[in-house]
């Protein structure tokens, strides 16, 4: 089915790949990005787009799908229609699931029911760096690779072992596949619940330290220096592991990391014991870790902003906060989160911002960075960030609405995307 032509009339073209910020027309023809014509096609589609930001589709590092396993809390349908909803054309998902994407058959029934999605980002699929994520035995990184798995992970589930963590590592450099890690060590976190310190004493509630990230942090950098692996910190959370990954990446390692919208603007001080939408693991920290984060992110030594949608449903996170599942949603939330915080909070220029969820990303993954340039797959979003908008979960396209946001006013939501 032929798609009609399109020209986006006078919007701000944000550019990172080029470093252009300017005024004008873009069209798109055939998925593609194209050289204004001197004379339209007759059935060209005209969008007016004075005052909106024009930018490459935003690409989402860190999202769980939930698809088989648990199509209660989410499946690939509606998270990736959630993931549009929200200005991402393209979004990696986690390996998490029930059974786990361990396998090439998983991983392929994936991308055919992704493939089937109307109106949704594209799926790149993240495969098990462990066979089961049990941490035992690697998988067949291989063959994963080979159906399409864009990064390594076992999300979720550290693998403490530092000889089977060096022999994936090995072969993922082989591979050229960057390994992701939820760097978190299993016996320092314990059964804890939020992290540990002041408030956790304070709220009689279970910690977490920010040392059980670091030391895992540490170890996965020795090994990316030793194996010359990709080496990618998921969500990172201290003030110790973001310095660990500054002098990585001064040293010139390939190591990189990602941060999430609720550890950018939250801390264990908004921890409400009845209210488990602020339990997520790993968990918010102090006041003095997020401002480490955000610095971080500020000066580009986190190259990466990412959601860590994580979906639940009502009942599950009504069991108290002890007993509830780790996680937020995020994939509607996180444009407005982050341009408020850092764009107009924290002055963070608007290009810089966009380069946290597009250029950033696509260089973890080893992708072309996507650019407004013409030739280039119209992978598109239309941004409007002037008007205030007040976040209500029921309205989201999400099946769960486990936010923390719930009733916050921010800045900054898609209005439309265009999947080449």
């Amino acid at each position: 089915m032929r798609v009609r032509p399109c020209l986006i009339r006078g919007a701000r073209r944000l550019d990172p790949a080029l470093g252009a910020d300017s005024v004008g027309d873009l069209f798109v023809e055939d998925g593609a990005i194209r050289e204004t014509p001197a004379r339209l096609p007759p059935d060209t589609e005209i969008v007016e787009a004075r005052g909106l930001l024009l930018t490459p589709g935003l690409l989402d590092l860190h999202v769980h799908l939930r698809e088989p396993g648990h199509e209660a809390a989410e499946t690939i349908e509606t998270g990736l229609r959630a993931a549009a909803a929200g200005g991402f054309t393209t979004v990696v998902a986690m390996p998490n699931t029930a059974p786990p994407m361990d396998t090439p058959e998983r991983l392929r029934a994936a991308l055919e029911r992704a493939a089937a999605v109307a109106g949704g980002a594209r799926l790149l699929p993240s495969a098990c760096l462990t066979r089961d994520r049990a941490g035992a035995e690697v998988g067949d990184l291989e063959a994963l690779a080979a159906a399409g798995a864009a990064a390594f992970t076992d999300d979720g589930a550290t693998v403490t072992d530092d000889a089977t963590m060096r022999e994936a590592m090995r072969r993922a450099a082989r591979l050229g596949v960057v390994v992701m890690d939820h760097a978190q060590d299993r016996v320092a976190e314990r059964d804890g619940a939020m992290h540990e310190g002041e408030f956790s004493r304070r709220l009689g509630l279970p910690g977490i330290p920010s040392a059980a990230e670091a030391r895992v942090i540490a170890r996965d950098i020795a090994l990316a220096r030793e194996t010359g692996a990709r080496l990618h910190i998921q969500h990172i959370t201290s003030r110790e592991g973001v310095e660990l990954v500054r002098a990585a990446v001064a040293e010139g390692l390939p190591v990189s990391a990602e941060a999430t919208p609720h550890h950018l603007a939250l801390t264990d001080a908004d921890v409400r014991p009845d209210d488990a939408n602020y339990k997520m693991n790993p968990p918010l920290r102090s006041e003095e870790d997020r401002e480490a984060i955000a610095a971080a992110v500020l000066d580009g030594t986190i190259s990466a902003l990412a959601t860590d949608h994580a979906p639940h449903t009502a009942e599950s996170k009504a069991r108290g906060f002890r007993a509830a599942p780790f996680g937020v949603i995020g994939l509607e939330t996180a444009v407005g989160v982050t341009w408020t915080l850092l764009v107009r909070g924290l002055k963070l220029s608007p290009l810089e911002w966009l380069r946290r969820w597009t250029t950033g990303p696509a260089r973890v993954l080893g992708l072309p960075p996507p650019t407004l340039a013409p030739g280039a797959p119209a992978d598109l979003a239309l941004l409007e960030t002037a008007t205030p908008w007040r976040v209500e979960s029921a309205r989201f396209l999400s099946k769960s609405r486990n936010t923390p946001f719930e009733g916050w006013t921010l800045y900054g939501h898609a209005v439309r995307v265009w999947r080449a």
